[in-house]
C-alpha cells in the first residue's frame, strides 16, 4: 500500500508538470496560428506545411509533446481520474498565463473558476491520504465501444455545431473529444498485452484533435478554444476511470473530498471555457470581401458602339464655294 500511495504521489507530481507545460504550450501555439493563412482539413498536407514552417508553433508543439510525455509516465503510475483530475486544473494556468502574455487583467468571473481549479487540485492532493488508488486493466470491449461512440459524437459536433455554435466553439468541443478518446487509449495501452493495439487509438485521437484545436485557434481566443478543449479532456477520462477501469473512491470524508475535488476543477473550467462577449470574433468568412462585389460589371463598362462613334456628318467641315465662282 505504501508503494501504491508513493506511486500516486508521483503521479499526481508528473501530472501537475505535464499540465502546466502543455498549458503555456497551448498559449504559444494559438499566438503563432493566428500569423498562419487560413488553415483547413480540406486541404491536410498544405495547412500541416504551413504549422511546420513556423517556428514559434513548433516551439509551442515541441512544449505540448514533452508535457505528454511526463502524462503517459503519470498514467503509468496512477489512477486515470486522478490523473485527468489534475490536468483539469491546468485550465485555471492557462487563464493566468493568457492574462499574463495578453497584458490584461483577468475578469471576475476568470478569476472565480481559476481559483475554483485550484482549490480543486489542493482538495484532490489530500483526498490520496487515504483510501485504494488501484486501478483495473479494463475489458477492451468496453474501452473500445466507448471510444467508438466518443468518435462519433465528435465527428456529430464538428459537421453539425459549426452553423450553430460557431467554427471555434465546435473545433474546440470535437477537439476536446478526440482528445478524450486519446488519454483513455493510453491509459488502456499501459496495462500491456491485446490492450496495446490501443495506442493505435491514441494517435488517432491525437492527431485529429490538434488538427481541430489549431483550426480553432484562428477562430478564437486561446482560453476559449482550449478550455473547451481541456474540459472534455479531462472530464471523459475522470468518468471513465470507475466505468472503465474500475477505479474506486475511498470511503468516508475523504471520498466526499474526493469527489468535491473532481466537481470543482470540472466546475472551473467550464467556468474559464464560457467565452467573452466582447471577445468575440467574426469568422474569417465574414471578413473577406465579396468577390462579386469587388469586380467590376463588365455590361455597365461596356460602351454603345453607336454612341461612341462620331457622327460624320457633325464632325466634316462645312464645304464653302470659291469666291470668284459664285453664282448670281
Amino acid at each position: 500500500m505504501a508503494g501504491t500511495r508513493l506511486d500516486a504521489g508521483l503521479a499526481l507530481v508528473l501530472a501537475l508538470a505535464s499540465t502546466t507545460i502543455v498549458s503555456f504550450a497551448y498559449l504559444r501555439e494559438q499566438a503563432a496560428v493566428q500569423e498562419l493563412p487560413v488553415l483547413t482539413l480540406a486541404h491536410p498536407v498544405a495547412s500541416l506545411r504551413r504549422l511546420l514552417a513556423s517556428r514559434r508553433w513548433l516551439v509551442g508543439f515541441s512544449m505540448e509533446a514533452a508535457g505528454f510525455a511526463l502524462y503517459v509516465g503519470a498514467l503509468a503510475l496512477g489512477p486515470l481520474a486522478l490523473v485527468q483530475s489534475v490536468a483539469a486544473g491546468g485550465v485555471g494556468l492557462l487563464a493566468v498565463g493568457s492574462a499574463r502574455l495578453g497584458h490584461r487583467r483577468l475578469t471576475g468571473r476568470q478569476l472565480a473558476g481559476a481559483g475554483l481549479s485550484i482549490a480543486g487540485l489542493l482538495f484532490l492532493a489530500l483526498s490520496v491520504t487515504g483510501g485504494s488508488l488501484s486501478s483495473a486493466a479494463g475489458s477492451p470491449v468496453a474501452i473500445a465501444t466507448w471510444l467508438a461512440a466518443t468518435a462519433a459524437l465528435a465527428a456529430c459536433v464538428f459537421v453539425a455545431g459549426r452553423r450553430v455554435l460557431g467554427t471555434a466553439v465546435a473545433c474546440a468541443l470535437a477537439g476536446g473529444l478526440l482528445f478524450s478518446c486519446g488519454d483513455i487509449s493510453v491509459k488502456a495501452a499501459t496495462g500491456g498485452g491485446v490492450r496495446f493495439a490501443f495506442t493505435g487509438c491514441a494517435i488517432a485521437g491525437y492527431v485529429l484533435g490538434t488538427s481541430l484545436v489549431q483550426i480553432g485557434y484562428q477562430h478564437g481566443g486561446a482560453l476559449t478554444v482550449a478550455g473547451i478543449a481541456q474540459l472534455l479532456t479531462n472530464a471523459l477520462p475522470i468518468a471513465a476511470g470507475p466505468v472503465l477501469f474500475g477505479e474506486p473512491l475511498p470511503g468516508g470524508s475523504l471520498g466526499v473530498l474526493r469527489v468535491l475535488a473532481f466537481a470543482m476543477v470540472v466546475a472551473g473550467a467550464v467556468v474559464l471555457a464560457r467565452p467573452e462577449p466582447s471577445a468575440a470574433r467574426p469568422e474569417p468568412s465574414d471578413a473577406r470581401p465579396d468577390p462579386s462585389a469587388a469586380r467590376p460589371d463588365p455590361s455597365a463598362a461596356r460602351q454603345d458602339p453607336s454612341a461612341a462613334r462620331p457622327d460624320p456628318s457633325a464632325a466634316a467641315p462645312a464645304e464653302t464655294t470659291p469666291a470668284g465662282n459664285d453664282r448670281a
